[in-house]
């Protein structure tokens, strides 16, 4: 069969750089579905998208659908006729629908009954009849949150529509979409291409792209902008910061990547480097760069469009463009300096936190409080704790933060130490919103520990409390976020702390305020259930998390100690059978409808196998009891593992549910304390 290389390309107005992958993944995604259903073979799809373009590219494409038998079923004999041998209105119906009459239909006769049949060979349909389709159902798919509409016409898209290109092979497929109609003509780059630009072949479209200034694929451009990014820094003997969201949305920003080397007044360099790489980076979409000593430069790097004869005016336009808002960053700077922290406490009273839970003021204090609380708990200066918790809030009222958000905390540190304040409390102001993200950096010292700590359990209270939990994919407090990050923080800086106490804690500085009467164990929960995230993330087995959960250990370091004894034990060549031992035991006492003992009672053991067990026991038991204690969980079950070979000989050779009633309660009362002591740990009945 006839194959040929199929493209489609919607020539638009410069698409959103940040939605560009989203939608040209989304077109490739659809085409290639519809593709597949139709049931046309190819080799390869490839998407592409640039500014002004989406694309996809179709390798080996079969020229037409395989002809097929279609085969529809009509309604059963029985009811096909009448007692006069006439065809029903329901045969009628059916036959006229596929249009023959009711004596052209065949039968089909199967062992359940016979009904009529109709049978008919279907024309494969050509790609030329089938992609025009294909394409306008592919965009109406695209996820456009806020279309727009153009000249006269009532099309919407997500930007005007200038050409659609439909090509298999050579031959330009007859089409409409969006109002436009297929040729086999494109755009090239919008300076340095003048007019259409004709496509002979499907094959050739990259290349007539490349020579009309255009990179058509995505990842090249991308591959490409990095590159340049790197061998320019090299040249200058710096190195960029390519921060990822950044490269792909200037990937999504030009057609023709050049990238050049702009420079700015050092007298800048007096301004915290943090707002100069946000004022350069999301403003300005420029790469900072710094020397190989990590200082920042009055450098930075940006990716142009054009290929200019004159770089120099390139270059003046993107410095004159960036000296005004570092000129900002600068007075924002000097200006917010000659105001104390401190002094910023009272303006706090006018923001509100939420509105059932207050201002920034009164979670400022809250945050304090229980930053002192955790400080003591951790052995270190309270007052410090305290200080940083009640600062905590307040450089969100400085000009630099209210223009640069994504510097809060980081601004706080740099106004500290203007200020006087210690440098274990301008740390922690910058350290209390961390980790920001998965993999983000944790606090380092215990004073931005316990404010970041503090801050988290205020906030995952607060909202609960007023029956404000997550829904669905719907976390506008990023009260998940706020649980892994307290789950990360206890656990990776080895921090004795229960999370029951601390929330504890949290919801009495509250007072009356909270209205949800189940506020702690509602918060437990939802941190529980966090910990599964957390440790799937690391690779822990699934049934070894449940394992662990069962026991819902509310100190985290704790719930990372079971979850490594639990780990080791699985791994025992024991270890498969005493958990189905423990399951056994399980499913036997929650049959009994009685009292156990307190102890097992050796004047009842009538059978060698339960005194060997009850004698093993007892040593092993005297063993575990300071592990226990000492919380070495691992060698408690290195321990309850040598139990394998008694328990295996004891139900080999002992009646457990015994006619005579007091021995049967003894032999369940041993079971019931072996059980327990794993059962201390974690329930390992449901180890896989």
């Amino acid at each position: 069969m006839t194959t040929e290389t199929l493209l489609i390309e919607l020539g638009t107005e410069e698409l959103p750089p940040k939605a560009l992958q989203t939608l040209a993944k989304t077109f490739f995604a659809q085409i290639k579905e519809q593709l597949e259903k139709a049931e046309l073979s190819f080799s390869d799809i490839q998407w592409f998208a640039t500014p002004r373009r989406l694309a996809v590219s179709v390798s080996d494409l079969t020229h037409c659908q395989a002809d097929k038998i279609v085969e529809k079923r009509g309604p059963a004999v029985n009811v096909a006729f009448d007692t006069d041998g006439k065809p029903s209105k329901a045969a009628q119906g059916w036959a006229r629908s596929n249009g023959i009459s009711v004596e052209q239909a065949e039968r089909l006769v199967t062992s359940k009954g016979e009904w009529l049949l109709y049978k008919a060979q279907q024309q494969g349909k050509t790609v030329a009849q089938l992609i025009p389709t294909m394409v306008n159902n592919a965009l109406a798919k695209l996820p456009i949150p806020k279309p727009m509409r153009w000249g006269s016409s009532r099309t919407q898209f997500i930007r005007p529509v200038h050409t659609l290109t439909l090509l298999y092979g050579s031959e330009v497929i007859d089409g409409e979409s969006l109002g436009v109609s297929a040729s086999n003509l494109v755009t090239g780059h919008r300076f340095h291409s003048h007019g259409l630009v004709a496509i002979k072949h499907a094959d050739d479209y990259q290349q007539t792209l490349k020579d009309a200034y255009v990179i058509a694929d995505f990842n090249e451009r991308k591959a490409l902008i990095r590159q340049q990014i790197a061998d320019t820094a090299k040249e200058i003997n710096a190195d960029a910061l390519v921060d990822e969201d950044l490269l792909e949305e200037v990937t999504g920003l030009v057609e023709w990547p050049v990238a050049l080397v702009g420079s700015f007044d050092e007298a800048f360099l007096q301004v915290p480097a943090e707002p100069l790489i946000y004022s350069m980076k999301d403003h300005q979409k420029y790469f900072p760069v710094f020397s190989k000593n990590g200082e920042l430069l009055n450098k930075f790097i940006f990716i142009s469009n054009i290929e200019s004869k004159d770089v120099n005016q390139v270059i003046f336009g993107n410095e004159k463009v960036i000296r005004p808002r570092l000129a900002d960053a600068e007075f924002f700077f000097k200006t917010d300096k000659k105001q104390s922290l401190e002094s910023r406490l009272k303006s706090l009273e006018s923001v509100i936190f939420q509105k059932q839970l207050g201002t920034l003021a009164e979670k400022s204090q809250r945050i304090a409080n229980l930053s002192k609380a955790i400080a003591g708990q951790l052995n270190v200066n309270t007052e410090h704790a305290y200080r940083a918790g009640l600062l905590s809030k307040t450089d969100l009222m400085t000009d630099m933060v209210l223009e640069f958000p994504q510097v809060q905390g980081t601004m706080g540190k740099y106004y500290a130490l203007n200020d006087g304040e210690h440098n274990d409390v301008a740390n922690a102001l910058e350290e209390q919103y961390r980790p920001r993200y998965a993999g983000d950096k944790l606090p380092e010292g215990y004073i931005g520990c316990a404010v970041a700590i503090s801050d988290k359990i205020d906030t995952l209270v607060g909202i609960f409390g007023i029956n404000q939990a997550p829904k669905g994919d719907k976390d506008p407090f990023a009260l998940r976020r706020a649980a892994i990050g307290l789950i990360r923080i206890i656990i990776e800086k080895e921090l004795n702390l229960d999370i029951a106490e601390l929330i504890e804690q949290g919801i009495l500085a509250y007072g009356e305020v909270l209205t949800n009467d189940n506020t702690k164990v509602d918060v437990i929960d939802f941190v529980m259930g966090r910990f599964k995230a957390y440790y799937q993330e690391q690779n822990i087995a699934t049934d070894v998390i449940q394992a662990v959960l069962v026991k819902k250990p509310t100190a985290p370091l704790d719930f990372e100690q079971r979850i490594k004894a639990v780990t080791y034990f699985k791994k025992l060549p024991e270890s498969s059978a005493l958990a189905a031992a423990n399951k056994r035991v399980g499913n036997i006492l929650a049959k009994f409808d009685g009292e156990l003992l307190t102890k097992f009672d050796n004047s009842l053991a009538t059978e060698i196998a339960e005194q060997q067990l009850s004698q093993i026991f007892t040593e092993i038991t005297a063993k575990i009891t300071p592990l226990q204690a000492a919380k070495d969980y691992q060698a408690v079950l290195s321990e309850l593992a040598t139990l394998k070979a008694p328990i295996d000989n004891f139900f080999d050779h002992v009646m457990v549910m015994s006619d005579d009633q007091a021995v049967k309660i003894n032999r369940l009362t041993l079971l019931n304390q072996i059980r327990n002591s794993f059962y201390d740990i974690a329930d390992i009945s449901v180890l896989q």
